[in-house]
């Protein structure tokens, strides 16, 4: 049963073949991901992964583990603190911050951290719906 203030975590990385995937199934092919020559010449000093695939962790998360089976994604509002990194460990903390048991919704900050040390990289907010068993 999901409760408010509840808290899951949910350690992840990436690797560079996963931002290839990502930047063919997009098409956003900007070098600043896929080319270390031209990154080296960017702020980042090296490849950066697209902000949204490390978002997408959240979609992972909802519908196969936190709250799970059933959930369905309805919004999220997204702030990209700092940049994610191939080979770099991370951690997506989701805390419940409102049920609404009348319409089977969550409200859910939504936080990716570096794991080695705690740097907040992307920051937000998502709703879902969930199915009532999972509030009961």
């Amino acid at each position: 049963m999901i409760e408010l203030n509840q808290v899951y975590t949910h350690d992840f990385q990436f690797t560079q073949d996963d931002v290839i995937k990502f930047a063919d199934v997009t098409g956003d092919h900007n070098p600043v991901h896929l080319d270390p020559v031209y990154a080296a010449t960017t702020l980042f000093k090296k490849p950066i992964i697209h902000g949204m695939l490390g978002a997408a962790v959240f979609s992972k998360v909802f519908g196969t583990l936190f709250p799970g089976d059933g959930t369905i994604y309805l919004k999220q509002s997204l702030s990209f603190r700092n940049p994610l990194y191939v080979g770099t460990a991370y951690q997506a903390v989701f805390t419940v911050l409102e049920v609404e048991k009348e319409k089977n919704r969550l409200t859910i900050e939504t936080l990716i951290k570096e794991t080695g040390t705690g740097t907040l990289i992307t920051k937000g907010e998502a709703t879902v719906m969930v199915t009532p068993d999972k509030l009961s």
